[in-house]
This record gives C-alpha cells, sequence and structure tokens, in this order.
C-alpha cells in the first residue's frame, strides 16, 4: 500500500539554475539541508539522459529516506525505479499514468484550479502540485498565477494533500502552510543558490518552527 510521501520540503531539480553547482550535488546538499522530495525535471532532456542522471540521483540519495520523483517521463522513471511520477494536466492522462507505473509509485499531479483539485481521483493520485502562487522564470509556461488566496481554494477542494508551487521562498513558508498546503515546492530558492544547503536549511527551520 503507497502513501503520499513527507511534502514539507519539495525541491524541483533545474539543470540550467543548478548548472554551477550540478543536479545531483544540489540534491544531495539539499536533502542534507532538509529536503524530503527531490523532482527531476530536464524538458530539453531525452528519456536516455533522464534516466542517466535519475540513476544518479538514486544512488547519490541512497539511505537519506528522500523520495525521489521523475517530471513527465514515465518511461524514465519506471527503468529508474524511481519512488514517484509527477505529470501536468497535459502530459498524459491520469488513468494510463497509473496504469504504466503500477500501484505501488507516488503519482503527483499539477492543478491550477479548484475544479481540477475537485476533480483528482484519490485511488490514482497520491498529491497534486497546486498553485502557481507566483510568476516564476524557471517554468515559462506556467498558468496564471493564484496567490495565496487561489492556492487555499485549491487545497479545500482537492481530496489528496497539496504541496504549492510557484516562485516560493523561506519568507512565503508561514502564508503556503496557512493556506492548507502540506508544504512547500521550490526551484530557485535552492537551485542555483550560493550554498544549496544552508538555502534548504533556513526552508526546513521555518517549516519545522511552524509545524512542531
Amino acid at each position: 500500500m503507497r502513501c503520499c510521501p513527507d511534502l514539507s520540503l519539495y525541491l524541483v531539480l533545474d539543470p540550467g539554475l543548478c548548472a554551477g553547482v550540478g543536479v545531483i550535488a544540489t540534491a544531495r546538499a539539499a536533502v542534507a539541508g532538509g529536503a524530503t522530495v527531490v523532482q527531476l525535471r530536464d524538458k530539453a532532456a531525452g528519456t536516455a539522459r533522464m534516466i542517466e542522471t535519475g540513476r544518479a540521483l538514486t544512488a547519490a540519495l541512497a539511505g537519506t529516506g528522500a523520495v525521489l520523483i521523475v517530471n513527465d517521463d514515465v518511461e524514465a522513471a519506471v527503468a529508474i525505479g524511481a519512488d514517484g511520477l509527477h505529470i501536468g494536466q497535459g502530459d498524459m492522462a491520469v488513468t494510463e499514468a497509473r496504469a504504466r507505473i503500477g500501484p505501488a509509485m507516488v503519482l503527483g499531479l499539477s492543478v491550477e484550479t479548484p475544479v481540477l483539485a475537485a476533480a483528482v481521483d484519490p485511488a490514482l493520485i497520491d498529491y497534486i502540485g497546486a498553485g502557481p502562487v507566483f510568476a516564476t522564470p524557471s517554468k515559462l509556461d506556467h498558468k496564471v498565477p493564484v496567490g495565496f488566496e487561489g492556492l487555499a481554494a485549491q487545497v479545500a477542494a482537492s481530496p489528496v494533500p497539496a504541496v504549492a508551487i510557484g516562485g516560493l521562498k523561506a519568507e512565503h513558508v508561514a502564508q503556503v502552510l496557512k493556506a492548507g498546503a502540506q508544504g512547500v515546492a521550490v526551484v530557485s530558492a535552492i537551485c542555483g543558490q550560493p550554498d544549496p544547503e544552508a538555502a534548504a536549511r533556513a526552508l526546513r527551520d521555518r517549516i519545522d518552527a511552524l509545524t512542531v
């Protein structure tokens, strides 16, 4: 029986932003600083490169307790033996994704409205990525930002746990949790920072201070 992972600090890797440190080193440092989930997202990579990077991430995160999620590429997620797959509204049908990854792998889905959140089937989907809260340069094709009120509406409508995403930083943690989300998903707040571990720890400390 699968269960939803700890969504409290969810890192979405961006190879471009992470270039200075590298995605593997960034992920390792972020987890050392308190990240609970690492998502491999690389829209420019083919499946072969996603598998190569994913296997390196699996080795780097072994024994840490962190969960590895693959964005969009179901073939890579299965080949890697990742903990989960995350898809968007236009990537593939939820029923197809669940059929291809099997019953044990975590499946996340991006939503942008309360209607989409309410339509989630908890028998298939384990968590939603809710937002985008703010505009973000790391995802140029994102939907219209919804702010914290919109986030709260999506979370309230969802039958499964939610992680908030979209331009979020450490100073937004309190509002994210107040909106009902189980955690905060970040990209540039960790990727591309001079010290990814310290950046993750700053987020972790705020989360822990508000959830203990």
